[in-house]
């Protein structure tokens, strides 16, 4: 048997990783610069993370959620406390699209509609309910497509009013920042208006901060930058730093019985360990506060980089849009200059995910070397 090829891969195999570097099959070192989609939050490897679930999995690895698993309710009060949202639930899943369907579902079971609004350009994964509220038809097949999604331009908060407006709407859903459609961030306005309408026409606002989560924006979840909160945000890449896992928080305005919603793995032992292990590295090395600083200087000093158009984001998720097509450049970025780095639908526009814990040696090596790739391809092009 082969695997199915869906994927376009690099002609490399990963067999190393610590920290911000990965060391290939040859031996040779890399600087990861995109953390496998933003999933790599606290390093390749950190220390307190390996030993985390090391003593997990020496315990119990697995049981289903049919009995009493006490890190989930430690997970839980740890990602409460430092995420602003001490007085939510949490439901535990395995990915993103699985954490978006199941807030779709408590939104619907909630006020028993069905229509959800989402945004040009989005991204919120590929099954069921995911897919068709993912701003891209070519993964959409025939049996996902439904009347049931309306998509408005970014931004627009007379879009969202004229929608909202007929009471029909079962939800309003938008990332924290746009990863894979290029690092768009929605405006304060937006974020604060969407959370007036929605309490207007009792309709669920949705925050994805699947990717835009976990401190990568100065904040535990960007939509926190507008000063508002989401009745639901869904989490994972971040959440188990390579382990997967994700998860929904869940205004208390939801009630719960038994039987709503389920999972066989989400929340499993290894699961829970990987995810307690994150929250005591960010809250322990301050690494909120880091990719805040950090993050905002390193864009900075991105924007005066010759060849560089324009750089969007917050803290560190960053996207780096540049004069023409990116494709090469990242190319020569892992060939010549041994660097990982992120794409987006934007063909402009290279993303930047790195851990939160990246040295500040590590970005000025990046401007360095990425300083001689663009003026390698730029004298190439004349």
């Amino acid at each position: 048997m082969k695997l199915f090829n869906v994927y376009e891969l690099f002609d490399i195999e990963l067999v190393k990783a610590q920290g911000s570097y990965v060391w290939d099959s040859k031996g040779k070192r890399y600087l990861d610069l995109y953390g496998g989609h933003a999933v790599i939050s606290i390093g390749h490897t950190h220390p307190h993370y390996v030993a985390k679930i090391t003593e997990q999995l020496n315990k119990i690895a697995f049981y289903s959620n049919s009995v009493q698993i006490t890190i989930q309710e430690e997970l839980a009060y740890k990602l409460g406390e430092l995420s602003g949202y001490p007085d939510y639930e949490l439901f535990l899943t395995n990915s993103g699209a699985e954490s978006n369907e199941n807030a779709l579902k408590l939104a619907s079971f909630y006020n028993r509609r069905k229509k959800v609004i989402a945004l040009k350009g989005s991204f919120h994964g590929r099954t069921e309910g995911a897919v068709v509220i993912t701003d891209n038809p070519k993964i959409v097949a025939p049996i996902n497509e439904t009347p049931n999604v309306i998509f408005i331009p970014f931004d627009d908060v007379e879009a969202l009013e004229k929608h909202l407006s007929t009471g029909e709407i079962c939800a309003v859903i938008a990332e924290g920042i746009q990863g894979v459609g290029g690092v768009f961030m929605p405006s304060v306005e937006f974020w604060q208006t969407a959370r007036q309408l929605c309490d207007k026409y009792d309709t669920v606002l949705i925050a994805d901060e699947v990717q835009s989560g976990y401190g990568r924006t100065g904040k535990f979840f960007a939509h926190q930058h507008a000063g508002i909160q989401a009745d639901l945000i869904t989490t994972a890449k971040g959440m188990g730093n390579g382990f997967p896992i994700g998860g929904v928080l869940i205004s208390p305005k939801f009630k719960a019985t038994y039987g709503m919603l389920g999972t066989t793995f989400g929340g499993n032992h290894l699961a829970c360990a990987a995810g307690v292990a994150v929250l005591d590295v960010i809250k322990e090395e301050n690494l909120i506060q880091r990719a805040e600083k950090a993050g905002n200087e390193w864009i900075e000093k991105l924007k005066k980089i010759e060849g560089v158009k324009e750089v969007r984001g917050k803290g560190l998720m960053i996207g780096v849009a540049l004069e023409m097509p990116c494709k090469e450049v990242r190319n020569i970025l892992v060939k010549d200059y041994q660097i990982f780095t992120g794409s987006s639908s934007d063909k402009y526009t290279i993303r930047l995910l790195p851990a939160l814990n990246l040295a500040q040696q590590e970005m000025d090596f990046f401007n360095e070397q990425f300083t001689a790739c663009l003026e390698k391809v730029l004298v190439a092009v004349e």
